[in-house]
């Protein structure tokens, strides 16, 4: 697994250990962090291969899941470079992997690849309004190309392989310092700090909880016919960014002022909600986690990780 000492691949690496798979954790840490998986050196079952996938590796698999890439904004603006090279380079080194091996490969696209969507709410089939020189473009279009290589591998080569556009995710082990919508306002108003929402707050997203999207992953990697099909993962319910300030806020039981700024970057997306009616009926998957239990999971979370800082 590329990218697994990060947020969402240290859950998945956890999950494939209780389930017990043998797990290769394939991590450069430009944006992962060897605390994330701190629990699960020592496992049996569990190596980790401090790596850049931008380079040439070969480990023995019969599953491989690309999730490397830098995909928060702040994580991806430091790295443009690194974000296209990744999503190029790295997405090729991976795909040989499994035709080397006759793996089964998985690549983690993302919602990104909509742009800022002129349908709503956004199924597999719309194919995106995106800026390709804007400054997000080093991801949405790093990741529309990543897909364009793995269904070259799947038509020239037969690869067993898959995508998933994943939706907005969060949960423990979120970076607080990633920039992204919840772990943001969580860390903003435990630490009394005005909570700072971008443009007018009316724009939407749909937030699904970490636990919920590892099982959409393992569903579309193990559900038979799934050979070069795309999947939306993510909770298609969606509240403006407002809506969350406010409701973190009361979670956290915190007096934070709710202050608005100049959105910092171009293109942002004024609605964001997955249709999911193709991972129902295909994989019978659909999220199980309401937004004030998982919420409060993860404020739990942030209140011991700042507590420890």
């Amino acid at each position: 697994m590329s990218g697994g000492a990060g947020f969402i691949g240290s859950h998945l690496c956890e999950r494939l250990l209780q389930e017990g798979q043998h797990v290769i954790c394939v991590d450069n840490l430009s944006t992962g962090s060897e605390r994330n998986i701190a629990h699960l050196v020592g496992r049996e079952g569990f190596e980790f291969v401090r790596h850049d996938v931008i380079e040439p590796g070969d480990w023995p698999a019969d599953y491989v899941y690309h999730l490397a890439s830098p995909a928060s904004p702040p994580g991806y603006l430091r790295r443009p470079l690194e974000t296209l090279l990744v999503n190029s380079i790295g997405t090729r080194n991976l795909l040989e992997v499994a035709r080397r091996h006759g793996a089964r490969f998985l690549l983690a696209s993302t919602s990104e690849v909509y742009g800022d969507p002129l349908e709503h709410p956004q199924k597999e089939t719309y194919w995106g309004n995106v800026n390709p020189i804007g400054e997000r473009s080093c991801y949405d279009e790093g990741k529309r190309f990543a897909e364009a290589l793995t269904m070259a591998y799947v038509r020239q080569y037969s690869l067993d392989a898959r995508l998933i556009r994943i939706f907005n995710t969060y949960g423990p082990r979120s970076d607080p310092d990633d920039g992204r919508l919840v772990p943001s306002f969580i860390t903003q108003a435990l630490r009394g700090q005005p909570i700072t929402v971008y443009g007018d707050g009316q724009q939407t997203r749909s937030l699904c909880y970490v636990s919920d999207l590892v099982e959409g992953i393992l569903k579309a990697m193990h559900t038979a016919g799934t050979e070069g099909e795309v999947f939306n993962l993510g909770n298609p319910d969606e509240h403006t960014v407002l809506e969350y300030a406010r409701l973190i806020r009361d979670i956290c039981r915190s007096r934070s002022e709710i202050v608005l700024q100049p959105l910092p970057i171009e293109d942002d997306p004024q609605r964001r909600r997955p249709d999911i009616c193709k991972a129902r009926t295909m994989l019978g998957w659909e999220p199980k986690v309401g937004l004030q239990a998982g919420l409060e999971a993860t404020v739990a979370w942030f209140r011991e990780r700042l507590a420890e800082a």
